[in-house]
């Protein structure tokens, strides 16, 4: 059976990426590409390294024939997706890349992203996409949201440790380095090679990145009681990937153990051996993510270290990884390509 999919949003690096993996899945097939600015040009044209690949021409979303379309990616620009995804017909699967549904609480979404929201029926229905810990919800979802790059690459560090009751909850610091095509593709004057090829920069600090309206909800949800983590992603001079220092309390050995029991069945997450850290090269490319402990020299504390791609693993795919598990096929289908290097 093939699948009709239709990437809202296809001209941004997560559309890209979607195309690029969708390219070698054998059971789903690109009838739809949107772009607004660029409606009207070849996908080659957008993005050369694709033209090898036959794909439609980009057009506005209000060409686009859903009636042909199982499944939508939406990789939108926030606040984009509510209304779209609300007057779609109801056969249409969506996996929302974008942070619209994200956020169960109307009144959490308005605080992070500064607007109501208008689609609250939908964000109550909306299945948060984290596949290795919704992955029974996934299955029978209309609408997924995707995670926030950054809140997936510390969720995956820390979540069932804090399930566990494992780490201190109220002492939590994670530092984040991201690479810079977490910021998007439109251009900005503080992304310019000249500026950022050899400088590192820390961003939204003090509590005022949007993720953390991730994290409040996800952790706190574990914990049973409100969960506020320090935390401050910092911009590094390399393409793709996420590095998640997070400095914890608790017992170095005992927080290994629980992650690699946690993850053992895991196709996509791989703890490596105590004292082993994770790069962002050793993940570049793929859906996987890779994580590592290390005892502090302070006996009861530790670093818990993780790092992924934020265009696949991060984003794209793990949409795809949702959208298999929403479509009936099996979960690793099309994402078990090994990462690049070097």
């Amino acid at each position: 059976m093939t699948h009709k999919i239709a990437i809202l949003g296809a001209s941004g690096y997560t559309g890209a990426e979607l195309v690029r993996l969708i390219a070698t899945h054998p059971t789903m097939e690109i009838v739809a590409l949107s772009a607004d600015r660029k409606a009207g040009m070849e996908m080659a044209e957008v993005y050369p390294h694709l033209r090898h690949l036959e794909l439609p021409t980009l057009v506005k979303m209000d060409q686009i024939d859903f009636s042909n379309v199982d499944l939508a990616f939406a990789a939108l620009p926030h606040g984009l997706s509510q209304a779209l995804v609300r007057d779609l017909p109801e056969h249409v699967k969506v996996v929302d890349l974008g942070a619209d549904f994200r956020l169960r609480d109307p009144a959490e979404y308005e605080k992070w992203y500064g607007a109501p929201h208008v689609a609250t029926e939908l964000q109550k229905t909306a299945v948060y996409g984290l596949t290795e810990f919704y992955r029974e919800d996934i299955k029978n979802a209309r609408l997924v949201a995707g995670t926030g790059c950054n809140a997936a690459t510390v969720q995956f560090a820390l979540n069932p440790l804090i399930a566990k009751g494992l780490i201190d909850l109220d002492t939590i610091i994670c530092d984040l380095k991201n690479g810079l095509s977490g910021a998007g593709r439109s251009l900005k004057e503080n992304m310019l090679f000249a500026e950022r090829s050899t400088d590192v920069m820390g961003y939204a600090q003090g509590g005022k990145h949007r993720h953390l309206g991730e994290f409040d909800q996800e952790f706190s949800k574990l914990a049973g009681r409100d969960v506020r983590i320090i935390f401050t992603p910092h911009l590094v001079p390399v393409n793709r990937g996420i590095l998640a220092d997070c400095y914890v309390r608790g017992d170095a050995d005992e927080i290994h153990a629980e992650l690699v029991d946690a993850y053992q069945d895991e196709p996509f997450v791989t703890v490596l051996p105590m004292g082993q850290m994770p790069g962002m090269g050793q993940v570049a490319g793929s859906n996987q993510c890779h994580i590592g402990v290390v005892a502090d020299r302070i006996a009861g504390r530790a670093m818990v270290v993780s790092a992924l791609d934020n265009l696949c693993k991060g984003s794209s795919g793990q949409a795809m990884q949702n959208a298999n598990l929403m479509l009936g096929e099996d979960e690793t289908t099309g994402l078990m390509l090994a990462p690049i290097f070097p």
